[in-house]
């Protein structure tokens, strides 16, 4: 048992946040934190981490936190670097310290076995390195370098302070310290937020693969389902264990409920049916002792609880729009979107009743798009049509930042004056506005209630076509459902953005895919995309898959003497066939450079062609590979200088 949690309970003044909390962190466990939004979840990772300590109890209860040894605790906290003026790269590299450190005293010690090789000294250096390439010392530049690219920085972002940088890459940033430091129980609260596709899937392999526990909260479904093998659930202050991934558990939980309250209404049978007979004899002299018996076998029985209901408490709008539009709702030919500069070109024929889901990196045009067909900003060539009688209703990310010091009921009316005021609060009540609630100011709602009012107002105006930028941020997994079922029973046509893959996959029947200046359509979904991705990733060799301990199976460059010494103490074996081995290593690598620097030659060549040289488009799609080829040159000339360098050992 690497934590336990007995009996635990947080509270704040009045206000009992959990309680009876049985939590445990078992090995390498990847553990998952699900429940509704303000349950505990975030207050449970703060216990956890030290942040909150228990609230002291009058019960006759065992009540502690249990550890084993000492575990180093890794928790994203709110941003606090010490110095803002710090290059990027020195305050990341803060996570190597200790790596750095060993590193610097094995250089020492191979120093010192030029001229000394006593036993001693050279039981001092093998140790030493064993223990550097345990905690993925040979391996950490490169897991470095991985980290930097996947969160989407570049060489140039690594020397700017971190002042420069957004509230949100400074999250990323301190982010990738965490992740590089490599703590004992790695604590996670909303890891995928604000992280394109390809980025989740990359962090999903990175979990999946950590060497450690992992704790995380998340409502991204498909995430857990692929990460996590324990899943804890808080309800009505408590939580409690389902071994499984989230699928697993939303099975589990019903069964589990179900049995419960047959159970339940079972024995509640029994007991009326004991209780009928006791008071229909007891006042019998002869049945007086049976009637007794009857009670006395229900005050032993073990009471079966009735379970607790689901919380499911969540909105709800029938609506149907109040048109239909005609068969052709939006004809996109050859639009070029994007604002100094074009982002992509899309092209694409959207029929009624579509349910166009829409993917791609960061930054590579998703929400310019649908800004651009709702005639916020302007395209930079290209058209787009709407068909007849298409009504539109609009969502985007700034709804949920919408700020008003007007009460919700009142900035609802004032949307929709000829309402009674019944009906706006019936309205209200459908998207979990009631009582009090309705007297709120707008600017002190909560992510999740702006985004719920922004949906109330659109679905009262009933549209046809639904363009939706990120609905389900700020939403927990019930809301995200609740939307699922919305949408798809929605009669209408749906353009939407959303990066929740389970989300996409649910309710699209389509998918525009942005990738790198161009977009292409799946018009059999999300599954189809996926199975496409898959043949693309196997026909370029791109099966493997990063792990915690790094990217590269290269064995590590040790220095030359040093690693004589150590061969030396070790038991012999067979030199010959280890030396054939690295050589074919070396010319496979040697090819496989030669291949790939002729390319990027070819490649530059084009980029001097003044048959191009107007083309912005294909300009950047060049660039892009020459910069890929090169990365995959240096990681290549690092391979072979590794080959080397033990070939070198063998002459």
């Amino acid at each position: 048992m690497l934590y336990q949690i007995s009996n635990g309970c947080v509270a704040f003044a009045d206000n009992t946040v959990l309680e009876h909390i049985n939590f445990e962190i078992r090995n390498t466990e990847k553990i998952a934190i699900v429940g509704r939004n303000g349950c505990g979840k975030t207050t449970l990772l703060k216990l956890i981490s030290g942040e909150v300590d228990l609230t002291k109890r009058d019960s006759d209860e065992d009540v502690f936190i249990a550890k084993s040894g000492r575990p180093e605790i890794g928790y994203l906290r709110q941003i606090a670097f010490d110095d803002i003026n710090l290059p990027m790269e020195k305050e990341v590299r803060k996570a190597f310290a200790h790596i750095e450190n060993m590193k610097a005293e094995i250089d020492r010690l191979a120093s010192e076995l030029e001229y000394d090789h006593s036993e001693q000294k050279v039981k001092s250096y093998t140790n030493l390195m064993d223990n550097f390439e345990a905690i993925g010392g040979y391996f950490y530049e490169k897991e470095y370098e991985v980290l930097i690219q996947k969160f989407g920085f570049s060489e140039e972002d690594k020397k700017k302070p971190l002042s420069e940088f957004s509230g949100g890459q400074q999250t990323k940033i301190a982010f990738i310290k965490l992740l590089l430091s490599k703590p004992d129980i790695l604590l996670l609260d909303e890891p995928t937020n604000h992280l394109d596709v390809e980025t989740i899937e990359w962090l999903e392999g990175y979990i999946k693969n950590y060497p450690k526990a992992v704790v995380v909260v998340s409502h991204d479904r498909m995430f857990l389902d692929n990460i996590v093998d324990v899943v804890y659930e808080i309800e009505h202050h408590t939580a409690r264990r389902y071994p499984g991934n989230y699928t697993n558990f939303v099975k589990r939980k019903q069964e589990l409920y179900d049995k419960q309250l047959k159970d339940y209404k079972a024995q509640q049978k029994e007991i009326e049916r004991l209780e009928t007979i006791a008071i229909k004899f007891k006042n019998k002299p002869t049945k007086a002792s049976m009637a007794q018996s009857k009670l006395k076998a229900i005050e032993h029985m073990d009471k079966i609880e009735k379970p607790d209901a689901f919380d499911t408490k969540t909105f709800h709008a029938n609506f149907k729009p109040l048109m239909e539009t005609g068969n052709d709702v939006l004809f996109v030919k050859d639009l070029e979107i994007g604002y100094d500069r074009p982002l992509s070109t899309v092209s694409i024929d959207i029929k009624k009743g579509d349910k166009v889901g829409i993917l791609g990196g960061n930054g590579l045009g998703k929400s310019t798009f649908l800004k651009t067909i709702i005639n916020e900003i302007p395209a930079l060539s290209g058209s787009y049509k709407y068909g007849v009688n298409v009504q539109i209703g609009y969502f985007d990310q700034q709804m949920a930042m919408y700020t008003s010091e007007k009460q919700v009921i009142d900035d609802l009316w004032d949307e929709f004056p000829n309402l009674t005021q019944t009906q706006v609060r019936n309205l209200l009540g459908a998207f979990l506005f009631s009582g009090d609630d309705v007297f709120k100011k707008v600017s002190m709602l909560s992510g999740g209630e702006k985004v719920r009012l922004a949906l109330c107002k659109i679905f009262k105006r009933q549209p046809n076509v639904l363009i939706l930028d990120e609905p389900t941020n700020h939403m927990d997994i019930v809301g995200k459902e609740t939307l699922e079922a919305m949408l798809k029973e929605f009669p209408g046509t749906l353009i939407f953005v959303s990066h929740d893959r389970y989300f996409v996959k649910q309710v699209s029947n389509k998918l525009l895919v942005f990738e790198n200046g161009t977009t292409k359509e799946y018009r059999f979904g999300y599954d189809d995309y996926m199975e496409q991705v898959a043949k693309q990733r196997e026909a370029n060799g791109d099966m493997v898959k990063f792990s915690g301990k790094g990217t590269s199976d290269v064995k590590p460059v040790k220095e030359k003497d040093a690693e004589e010494v150590m061969t030396a103490a070790k038991s012999s074996y067979n030199f010959g066939k280890e030396k054939s081995k690295l050589e074919r290593r070396l010319k496979k690598v040697e090819d496989a450079l030669h291949d790939k620097e002729t390319k990027t030659d070819e490649l530059k060549d084009m980029l001097a062609d003044p048959a191009i040289q107007s083309d912005y488009i294909k300009l950047g799609e060049i660039q892009a590979q020459i910069d890929e080829l090169e990365m995959e040159i240096l990681e290549d000339m690092e391979e072979w200088e590794n080959i080397s360098t033990e070939l070198e050992q063998y002459q």
